[in-house]
């Protein structure tokens, strides 16, 4: 992408001014994005977007700059621009730029970008006529198709150099029913680390008719009830509560400024003795994975809860530095625009010894949240509230009618302690996170998990 000399002149331009420590982050990425509503396209966008980011530090100070030229002068001349930010006496810095080779490799088997556009559109067209004809109270279909291929460069002045390609593509649904009882919303969809493959495995078709499920059992449920008892929080689709309320205040990015519930509790128990959690970028062809991160480190399986003891954070270059620990291989960042920070990759709760049934029938009363939607977190208290999309009753051991306008309303911290039973169910699911650094693919996943008691919002008394 840039040659390996071009770099080197780069490097120690941004250097020259008594920095520490420089990067140069080199990507070239293909996008593909295509909406239909109602079985009419409504959006359809194809590009090329590349640039240069470059970074450098000066003990725990940074400064970022970026670029979309890539002549050799221009470069060099943004680099010596970014480096007078930084006063000091040049430091004598020799680097040798050597090539590392991935210890994981996510195979592609067919590159999005060779499929043609009809051929995506095709699929987008078998699962919109799957949702639709479910029923006539199915108002409104909007279908999602993405995918995108991101080749980079990262190189430091710590001698790394290397070479990564991330594939991702995703399909997504939506259903909207409407009836004399108002309007719900039914999604569903799938993602992945794989190139155009992925639709040879999955039934885009199914995810159709799920989508409009869900919508249409949502608009005829009773209203939720409130109060506090015990939820099941299901698999797949339930490990978004973790992710936001817990795993947001595992990243350095929160730790390392003391903004986290959990800065000081390395080494401390923080949750029931059943729960064990990863942060593992390592999952092959995994929505979140990579085989390095955006600071060119390789990826890591990273154990943050083990038997309810806080074991890690996920740690970047800089924040590193500021917390006087090791790096974890979990910097990320959307784009070139971007200066890296710790983020999450796939974050999982681990399997437990119970089934799901088990933990169904040792509920009297209370929810089972089937899947969650929107909510919002403050990462420094772990403070949530969270929709359940799909919700019902359990009633005497099972699972009896369905109920909407549920909220889960909780702490992070509250919400582990509480976890009684873990199932080995787990599923896994694939969302967009935002932070700093912007909007990235972030893997999420969980087995089924009963959690003694929430406060869960509703109009209805319990």
């Amino acid at each position: 992408m840039i040659e390996k000399n071009i770099i080197q002149d780069i490097l120690t331009a941004a250097i020259s001014t008594g920095g520490d420590f420089a990067e140069i982050f080199v990507e070239d990425r293909f996008n593909t994005a295509i909406e239909m509503t109602m079985g009419k396209i409504e959006k359809s966008l194809s590009g090329r977007d590349f640039g240069i980011g470059i970074r450098i530090f000066k003990g725990t100070n940074s400064v970022y700059t970026y670029t979309s030229h890539s002549d050799r002068a221009h470069l060099i001349k943004v680099a010596q621009k970014a480096a007078e930010a930084i006063k000091g006496m040049p430091l004598d810095l020799n680097f040798d730029l050597q090539l590392a080779s991935p210890e994981i490799v996510h195979p592609i088997a067919i590159r999005p970008q060779s499929v043609e556009k009809t051929i995506k559109v095709e699929l987008m067209r078998k699962g919109y006529e799957q949702a639709v004809k479910a029923s006539d109270s199915i108002k409104q279909v909007v279908v999602n198709y993405m995918d995108y291929e991101q080749k980079v460069l990262i190189a430091n002045t710590e001698g790394r150099l290397v070479n990564d390609t991330r594939t991702r593509t995703r399909y997504t649904i939506s259903a909207v029913a409407e009836n004399k009882n108002g309007l719900q919303t039914g999604r569903a969809g799938k993602g992945s680390g794989k190139g155009f493959e992925l639709y040879d495995q999955i039934d885009v078709e199914a995810l159709g008719r799920e989508a409009s499920r869900v919508a249409l059992t949502m608009v005829d449920a009773k209203s939720a009830p409130s109060g506090k008892f015990p939820v099941i929080i299901d698999n797949r689709f339930g490990g978004v509560i973790f992710h936001e309320a817990c795993g947001h205040g595992l990243e350095a990015t929160s730790v390392a400024k003391g903004n986290s519930v959990f800065a000081d509790k390395l080494g401390q128990r923080i949750a029931s003795e059943i729960v064990n959690a990863v942060d593992d970028g390592t999952v092959l062809n995994e929505w979140g994975s990579a085989s390095f991160d955006d600071e060119g480190t390789p990826t890591k399986r990273n154990v943050l809860i083990e038997n309810g003891i806080l074991k890690g954070f996920m740690i970047d270059k800089l924040n590193a530095r500021r917390m006087h620990m090791d790096i974890t291989g979990s910097s990320r960042r959307q784009s070139y625009k971007y200066a890296p920070t710790s983020r999450m990759t796939n974050t999982y709760i681990l399997n437990g010894s119970h089934t799901f049934d088990e933990m169904v029938t040792s509920v009297p009363y209370g929810l089972y949240a089937k899947s969650l939607g929107g909510g919002s977190v403050n990462t420094s208290t772990g403070e949530f509230n969270f929709a359940v999309q799909e919700g019902y009753l359990i009633e005497n051991g099972k699972i009896t009618k369905p109920v909407k306008g549920a909220t889960l309303i909780g702490t992070g911290l509250e919400i582990l302690e509480k976890i009684e039973m873990i199932s080995n169910n787990f599923g896994s699911d694939e969302g967009m996170c935002g932070s700093v650094s912007g909007s990235i693919p972030a893997g999420l996943g969980q087995p089924a998990l009963k959690v003694s008691e929430i406060t869960v919002g509703g109009r209805e008394e319990a």
